[in-house]
């Protein structure tokens, strides 16, 4: 039996998830909700709020996002994870990469 994840662990993932497509190009918030399907409104929370895991991000033109320093996070840890993060918030890891290519 798994357990449902907790708000705590969802919100996390969400954001080093958010940083992880902000870092390859998917960076507007129109990009995130069209490769993940996540409501409009939490994407852009879900961007405000990086700076809570010291992940840091800077808006360098109208819409676009770049992280600038990802802190204390292993970036890696999230590329190398990726399937399982589309898992706990149910987002389609499929759809990520290939929306993340033609989203431009």
């Amino acid at each position: 039996m798994t357990s449902k994840p907790s708000k705590t662990q969802t919100s996390f993932l969400r954001r080093l998830l958010v940083a992880h497509l902000i870092e390859n190009d998917c960076n507007t918030v129109l990009k995130i909700v069209k490769a993940t399907g996540m409501p409009r409104r939490t994407a852009q929370d879900t961007i405000k709020a990086l700076h809570e895991i010291e992940v840091i991000i800077e808006q360098y033109s109208k819409g676009k996002y770049r992280v600038i320093d990802w802190g204390a996070v292993n970036k890696v840890w999230i590329e190398n994870n990726l399937t399982h993060v589309c898992n706990v918030l149910s987002y389609p890891c499929v759809e990520l990469e290939l929306n993340r290519r033609t989203l431009e």
